[in-house]
């Protein structure tokens, strides 16, 4: 086989690094931090890794091209206009670079930002097989012109990824596959398909802003209703730029037990106790003041919106995941983790120490003082969701906007919260009860729920 192509799909950032491999020869296409599942892929193969190839510095997460070249001694490239603070190749656009029989074409694309690079794979005759595009196409969507700009406006970044696309993407052929970035939940765009590839072809017809023909209303488009950007966006776009320690002595550091007398110390001195579980067990008891992000959702991300990089953290997690649960805190770059709690914090259960529960109801049980308006119902789903499906009486505060309203909220109040499914509602509680509201429940099963037991709560706009 002349060519081999693995996806190395990361769900929880929604990520996709890619493996390629020609005649024994193998490049990594923005990587995560830890560099052996890359490492261990090639040595599978019997391959040796080239390249490591950065599409644009990452903002989303922090990627593993220092420590997968300094493993291998693969040379790092980036496309034109990059200035990194470390030793790598910066390409020129149309560069090819060797890859066994293939070649790999640099494809100078600014717009998600000034460095970004595609990168087109030609086959042994020259002929395109396939497009890497990173953050400047996705699957029926294109990528946000706001997260790392300098002194460039969002506007002037649309119209140069309006130029790009049209000058280095649109004019492929139609059968070339596409591999982007990421998928659907990224926060890197708007509306990202779940589909893991396709074609430009396809793209040409289907991705809605790839058909604009006008600038103007391309720039316009691109640049309205943009999500807010996690505060750990910008943070990790400065990591990946300048450099950063390495992943195996950063994890070092934070893969230590801690004891509870510790972990209080810590807590006085302003640590936040991140509680990884899911939300049902951690509403039967848990740390006071604890925040709960449970590892089976958007755990990094989520982390990385809510709490600030430099703050100081303790794990607590099921038996057997607090290396999982920080290893997801060390691919956004947090790693100021003091330690974890073995036991699921049962040492500081048996101290004595202050615990807490946030119950979850069932809407069977709360739609009458709903009603009345005994409760006050906090609905954190985005707008988008609401705008499907709104829940009736709510207010509504997205999870991410919810710290900056806490002020206007009454914490005396009695408060249920409300999500899709459960898993927002109960973070969102358990950062009220952390900021001092006193009577905080979540509803169990969330708007799914309600929509299957009480649909009368639900109003969904028909469209024609």
């Amino acid at each position: 086989m002349q060519m081999f192509v693995q996806l190395m799909y990361t769900n929880c950032l929604a990520q996709a690094a890619y493996y390629i491999e020609s005649d024994g020869e193998a490049a990594i296409i923005d990587p995560l931090r830890d560099p052996k599942p890359y490492m261990e892929l090639a040595k599978d193969r019997n391959a040796t890794i080239k390249y490591v190839l950065e599409t644009h510095f990452h903002a989303d997460f922090v990627s593993g091209h220092l420590d997968l070249a300094k493993e291998t001694g693969a040379t790092i490239v980036f496309g034109p206009d990059a200035q990194p603070g470390y030793t790598a190749h910066i390409a020129t656009d149309g560069e090819q670079l060797k890859l066994g029989k293939m070649t790999l074409e640099v494809l100078h694309t600014p717009g998600h930002t000034i460095e970004s690079a595609c990168y087109l794979l030609r086959n042994e005759q020259g002929a395109p097989e396939a497009v890497f595009t990173g953050d400047t196409l996705f699957v029926g969507e294109v990528g946000r012109p706001d997260l790392m700009s300098g002194n460039l406006d969002k506007e002037t970044l649309a119209g140069m990824l309006y130029d790009s696309l049209q000058r280095s993407i649109l004019t492929l052929p139609d059968d070339v596959i596409v591999y982007p970035g990421h998928g659907a939940g990224s926060a890197c765009g708007k509306n990202i398909g779940k589909e893991s590839q396709s074609t430009i072809g396809i793209q040409k017809l289907t991705n809605m802003p790839l058909r604009i023909q006008d600038r103007q209303q391309f720039i316009e488009t691109v640049t309205t209703g943009l999500p807010a950007a996690p505060q750990y966006f910008f943070t990790d776009a400065g990591i990946n730029r300048k450099g950063y320690d390495s992943y195996q002595e950063q994890m070092e550091q934070c893969m230590r037990p801690i004891s509870a007398e510790d972990c209080l110390n810590y807590i006085e001195h302003g640590a936040v106790v991140l509680d990884s579980r899911p939300a049902a067990t951690f509403s039967k008891g848990h740390i006071a003041g604890a925040l709960n992000i449970g590892l089976s959702g958007d755990y990094a991300v989520w982390a990385g919106t809510l709490l600030g990089p430099d703050e100081e953290l303790i794990i607590v997690a099921e038996a057997g995941k607090e290396q999982e649960a920080i290893e997801r805190l060390a691919r956004i770059g947090y790693t100021n983790v003091k330690g974890y709690l073995p036991d699921n914090a049962a040492a500081w259960t048996a101290a004595n120490l202050p615990t807490d529960t946030i119950p979850v109801l069932d809407i069977a049980t709360i739609a009458e003082p709903l009603m009345a308006g005994t409760y006050n119902l906090l609905d954190v789903r985005t707008r988008n969701e609401v705008a499907r499906c709104e829940l009736q009486g709510a207010m509504h505060i997205p999870l991410n906007e919810l710290m900056k309203q806490m002020d206007t909220m009454l914490k005396n109040g009695l408060w249920v919260v409300c999500c899709a499914a459960g898993y927002r509602s109960m973070i969102a509680a358990s950062l009220m009860k952390r900021h001092g509201f006193h009577h905080v429940s979540s509803v169990n099963g969330g708007v799914n729920e309600i929509k299957a037991t009480m649909p009368e709560l639900i109003y969904e706009p028909t469209t024609v």
